[in-house]
């Protein structure tokens, strides 16, 4: 009895795994089990079967298993204080910026591809986000681990529910992108899903606070995907500065295209766990972030913050997760200030105007975030005397980084 127990079960505890499919028309798919489509790269994610029979099958250009993606937040240091609650604002020079900047900014859609959002904290509800589901294909979200609501709300959140507050990107409209099943179970096709969808719903700028330590086809081609539209992807650098800095995907994709950020203390120094890499472009704070969270949040990873001002839950966050939708904003503001901007130029202004007066280097790529530098320079306002010296870039070019 117990061994035909043991072979019952065998069948549901041998089934294959998740595959990912690229294929050359939507025939090549017929009688397969689709997960997840994503048609404008010829990609799914089909299980029930094996990489074997799928090979066999006309039509399919390739098969490869998926990647686990996870966010990018580490555990917050312990500590209730709310004195100089949002530093980040003072160290990146973002409360200097212009209020016609701020309200341009209205123009530009930033999309956070991440765990969703709690469409009812009051920092993101008043943005009225566009919303989309890239698990269920459906436009309801919602945010069971605070990460996403977090994330949305340093990069895109409302300043109109209280002074303690808001977002880097002024009055840029907000587009939150789920791309997890659950808690924990991300992967590279739904997060593929989530940038192509966002792409082409009119995002300008992705942000990508998640992160694996591979990469893969579907990946590469929704990256591409989205720099042939001229969207520019913010991705966070990764946590993993003191684990052997082991590269993070997609932020070693875009960090030649688009912006790879690092996390910096208080003391503009690279925070430890910050992994050092080619690929890194810029740094900003992500120590003790102020931002919105949600009630299910860990109090753990997420410390509760007390706004006397402010309506709804906050906390603080640390990790290059919350470096990275800074620098989302920032780019939303540069792009308010000169519209003809492209997403690659965004990019080069935003480095080139950043601490390290044009130098390069792997922890820090060109320093830390300046924003009214880059916007100022974006409204042309003229360099300072000391003209900075401009280094040689770093090498843009994927080919060593994507193989």
């Amino acid at each position: 009895m117990g061994t035909f127990a043991a072979l019952a079960l065998a069948p549901a505890s041998l089934a294959a795994p998740p595959l990912t499919v690229g294929y050359m028309s939507p025939a090549a798919l017929t009688g397969l089990h689709i997960v997840v489509e994503v048609a404008p790269l010829h990609i799914a994610e089909v299980d029930g079967t094996t990489p074997g029979a799928l090979r066999k099958r006309p039509g399919i250009r390739w098969v490869q298993t998926t990647e686990a993606r996870h966010h990018l937040g580490t555990a917050s240091p312990a500590t209730q204080t709310v004195a100089n609650a949002e530093w980040e604002f003072a160290a990146t020079r973002s409360n200097l910026v212009p209020g016609n900047v701020l309200r341009a900014a209205e123009n530009i859609t930033i999309a956070v591809v991440d765990t969703g959002a709690d469409l009812t904290a009051p920092a993101i509800a008043a943005k009225d986000p566009i919303t989309y589901n890239a698990v269920t294909n459906t436009p309801t979200v919602s945010d069971s681990t605070g990460h996403g609501t977090f994330v949305a709300s340093v990069a895109g959140g409302s300043d109109i529910v209280g002074s303690e507050l808001r977002g880097f990107a002024g009055d840029a409209k907000l587009m939150i992108v789920q791309a997890n099943a659950d808690a924990n179970t991300f992967d590279d096709v739904d997060e593929a899903a989530g940038i192509v969808w966002a792409v082409d719903h009119g995002a300008n700028i992705i942000n990508l606070s998640i992160g694996g330590a591979d990469t893969s086809q579907v990946e590469k081609d929704a990256v591409d995907y989205a720099v042939a539209h001229n969207v520019l992807l913010v991705a966070a650098a990764g946590n993993t500065g003191t684990s052997g800095n082991v590269l993070s995907y997609p932020a070693a994709l875009v960090g030649s295209d688009g912006l790879a950020v690092a996390a910096t203390t208080s003391r503009g120094t690279r925070a430890p766990f910050s992994t050092v890499a080619s690929y890194v472009s810029i740094a900003a704070p992500g120590v003790h972030v102020l931002g919105a969270t949600t009630a299910a949040a860990s109090r753990a990873d997420y410390p509760r913050a007390t706004l006397p001002s402010a309506q709804g839950s906050y906390a603080f966050g640390t990790g290059t997760s919350y470096a990275s939708p800074q620098v989302a904003g920032a780019a939303a503001l540069v792009w308010a200030a000169e519209p003809a901007l492209t997403a690659p130029q965004v990019a080069a202004l935003i480095e080139r105007t950043a601490s390290g007066n044009g130098s390069w280097n792997s922890a820090t790529g060109y320093g830390v975030l300046d924003v009214v530098a880059a916007v100022d320079r974006a409204l042309g306002v003229p360099a300072p005397s000391q003209t900075r010296s401009i280094a040689a870039p770093r090498p843009r070019n994927r080919s060593s980084i994507r193989s």
